[in-house]
């Protein structure tokens, strides 16, 4: 297989949101038929990245904490209809009782609390708001009015909670007699054979090849950080290409790999099911099961797949499991979304063009609408800039300038509408579009862009 086309559009996102490095891998039934890194580990010291380079996972370590509470489930030691006091001293939610699977699917209907948000930026510098939660328990402690913020019935709403796996991890511990990250090591770490998959900074500096961590600053500048531990059972991992490859074929492989069985197919099915909407999709039906995100209309087929930041590393795991293909990516900073490189990548691979999706057609258009338009005879003149889905019309004289935010609103190759709002009212701003020709009608006016 010719992965020249993909190793060129991975270049170019890295180039472009210049993320210091990237690393990929790509599995066919059980095979990493393909694994590289992309860019420098280290920009300082000029130490390429390859597969073997260690960086953080983020909140893929949800899908971890999934499985090992399925683990106990497996072994009968709790249910997922349990009612999460049973196990931990906190009542989260006067609506109703918060179980188990509420937590695993963020829909307890408590919003977020935002500690990891304040932890992150807390401990890589970037916020003065120090939220030094050093335990699950101080996490715990951290909650204890939080029910008094729950805006749903439990089941009724999605809320990505990272508190609610952190008291997941929690009750791993109590139930299970092991701290959690030991529980995670000796049921799923080590069974599978991913040696250098670590929780603990003494463990990460042991190793001779880890990402150094780094913030893209409003400038473009790479600046030294550091990771951000502290974090368990929301985000505290950190792995390579080639662990992570096993991880991800046992999920395709049913629960097994290699012979060895972490839990059974009707668990994984379990996990694979979609409970609940997430407003963020890229393929357009995501639901949440436990700790992974779910479509059943990829191209036609079932997708999985699921996410991770900490401000200085990214990633995302991605597979479809009745093609037995996956996909892992990581980066050791942020910058262009990983889980849009994991769709277009395994689009190519089923021989499909990505811009068959909407928010690949939305970037590829917003970003050939950008330019200077002008009106009959020259006489007013603007310019367009793509800024994430939107786009940015300006208008300026020698002392003035007036911006308009443009919203999309549909989107095709050869037609484009967006609108602006304008005292309340959404006035239209629609794009004809023939070859390399536009026609921008907004308003009162007829624009062509000029260059």
């Amino acid at each position: 297989m010719d992965f020249g086309e993909i190793e060129e559009f991975i270049l170019g996102k890295i180039r472009e949101s210049r993320l210091p490095s990237l690393s990929i891998g790509i599995i066919k039934d059980d095979e990493l038929i393909y694994a590289r890194g992309f860019g420098f580990r280290d920009i300082e010291k000029g130490l390429p990245a390859t597969p073997r380079t260690i960086y953080g996972i983020g909140s893929i370590t949800k899908s971890f904490t999934a499985l090992a509470i399925l683990k106990l489930v497996e072994e009968g030691k709790l249910s997922l209809e349990d009612p999460v006091d049973k196990y931990v001293p906190i009542k989260l939610n006067p609506m109703g009782i918060v179980k188990i699977h509420h937590l695993l699917t963020h829909s307890s209907g408590l919003p977020a609390l935002g500690y990891a948000e304040a932890y992150i930026n807390g401990a890589l510098g970037l916020d003065s708001n120090w939220l030094p939660l050093a335990t699950p328990e101080d996490v715990l402690a951290f909650m204890r009015n939080a029910a008094d913020w729950a805006v749903a019935k439990p089941g009724e709403r999605f809320f990505y909670l990272n508190e609610g796996y952190v008291i997941l991890g929690l009750i791993i511990k109590r139930v299970s007699g092991l701290p959690y990250e030991d529980f995670v090591k000796e049921k799923i770490l080590k069974p599978l054979g991913m040696t250098r998959t670590y929780f603990t900074a003494e463990e990460v500096l042991k190793d001779p090849e880890v990402a150094i961590p780094y913030i893209i600053d409003k400038e473009g500048r790479h600046i030294l950080s550091r990771f951000p531990f502290g974090i368990t059972a929301d985000g505290g991992l950190l792995s390579n290409v080639i662990d992570m490859a096993r991880y991800v074929s046992m999920f395709i492989n049913r629960g097994e790999l290699n012979g060895i069985r972490i839990v059974g197919k009707e668990l994984i099915e379990t996990a694979e099911r979609g409970y609940i909407d997430v407003p963020w999709k890229i393929i357009g039906d995501e639901k949440y099961g436990y700790g992974l995100i779910i479509s059943q209309n990829f191209h036609g087929r079932k997708f999985v797949e699921h996410s991770g930041d900490v401000g200085v590393y990214t990633a995302d795991i991605a597979y479809l499991p009745n093609d037995r293909i996956g996909i892992i990516i990581m980066a050791n900073a942020q910058g262009y979304s990983l889980s849009m490189i994991g769709i277009h990548v395994l689009s190519k691979l089923l021989g499909h063009d990505p811009s068959e999706l909407r928010p690949f057609m939305l970037e590829s258009i917003t970003k050939k609408l950008e330019g200077v338009y002008e009106t009959y005879g020259s006489t007013v003149r603007i310019s367009i800039q793509r800024q994430g889905d939107y786009l940015v019309m300006r208008s300026s004289t020698k002392y003035t300038e007036e911006t308009t935010i443009l919203v999309p609103d549909e989107v095709r190759k050869d037609y484009a509408r967006f609108y602006a709002l304008i005292n309340g009212a959404k006035v239209p701003a629609e794009f004809l579009i023939e070859g390399n020709k536009i026609v921008l009608i907004y308003e009162r006016f007829k624009f062509i862009k000029r260059e």
